[in-house]
């Protein structure tokens, strides 16, 4: 167990503060005008005031040149091209390439709105970072699935707060009921800001999801110590009320790429099947892990001290995100 709990928390204290959230994709989208020309739409990632090094291609060299216009987003640099003539042929059969993808540890989601009225979608990723637009394929939505799976499990802060659920929780049903209650209610708050049902600031939603996994160290703490209390005692209690606010940072990077029109059910209901899938397959990597060590001889260990380390190491990790994300919602970064 010990040696577990710290070979986690070592993989989280490699993740840069910084980007202790996830690796928001990039998001490309091409629409075919009734008239055979061609609109071109460019959000790349940016962190702070740099800009990931990425750059869309469409073959014939469409979109080399300078674009129509370039806009400032929080966490994005957006270029249009406009009423690209790309001949007779049109979009069918032609590459879409993003160069510099495969340096990166991104993916860059491609939409394309062909003008019979047909969608098609991919996800581009470093392993991968070029596709050739087939007129006849359609709508893929599952790429959202893909698109949710590698969002939680890129997302540290929400890793780490799952993890010390698992922590808090005592045996299987309790771990069940907790996890289901987080899950049920993330799904909620997403489904609610990605449909722009509510809305509530990124900076705060952020900033409370730090202070979440904070509350939770100090509960640890306190079980440590043999004390009670109705978190400890209920922790699905805890699951669900924060997961409401991790569900609407779920939504964050999701509203920021935006859903494709006409498809839109469809492809918020894959994304959060891909957040759960890929919530599952941490849940069960670590209780896989924790089974195994369970069933081997280990040497005579403290279970108190690795305790201690695991509960401080999260609390120290999500008092910086804490007071890095206030920095910034408070106008300051």
């Amino acid at each position: 167990m010990r040696r577990l709990i710290l070979t986690l928390l070592a993989l989280f204290a490699l993740a840069r503060p910084a980007l202790a959230h996830e690796v928001r994709p990039a998001f490309l989208e091409i629409t075919e005008r009734a008239d055979g020309k061609v609109d071109v739409l460019w959000k790349q990632p940016s962190i702070g005031m740099m800009v990931v090094p990425l750059r869309p291609r469409l073959a014939g060299n469409a979109i080399d040149r300078k674009p129509d216009r370039v806009e400032s987003a929080p966490n994005f640099e957006v270029r249009h091209w406009n009423a690209l003539d790309l001949g007779p042929k049109g979009l069918n059969g032609r590459e879409v390439r993003v160069d510099g993808l495969d340096k990166t540890i991104t993916d860059t989601l491609l939409l394309v709105h062909l003008k019979n009225g047909d969608e098609e979608s991919r996800v581009l990723t470093p392993g991968q970072p070029a596709t050739t637009i087939d007129a006849h394929v359609g709508a893929a939505v599952p790429a959202y699935l893909l698109l949710g799976f590698e969002h939680i499990l890129t997302g540290v802060d929400h890793l780490l707060f799952v993890f010390g659920l698992l922590l808090l929780s005592t045996g299987w049903r309790q771990l069940w009921r907790t996890i289901t209650a987080f899950t049920v209610a993330h799904s909620i708050t997403l489904a609610l800001t990605a449909l722009k049902l509510m809305t509530l600031d990124p900076g705060l939603v952020e900033t409370m999801v730090a202070w979440s996994i904070l509350f939770l160290a100090v509960e640890l703490v306190r079980k440590a110590r043999g004390q009670d209390g109705l978190t400890l005692r209920q922790p699905w209690l805890v699951a669900f009320g924060f997961g409401l606010l991790h569900g609407a940072a779920f939504a964050g990077a999701l509203k920021q790429i935006g859903l494709p029109e006409g498809n839109i059910p469809a492809s918020l209901f894959l994304f959060n099947v891909g957040v759960e899938l890929g919530q599952l397959a941490f849940v069960g990597l670590a209780m896989g892990a924790l089974w195994l060590l369970s069933r081997l001889r280990w040497p005579a260990s403290s279970p108190r001290l690795a305790w201690n380390v695991a509960t401080y190491a999260i609390g120290s990790f999500s008092f910086f995100w804490f007071l890095e994300r206030l920095h910034a919602a408070l106008g300051f970064a």
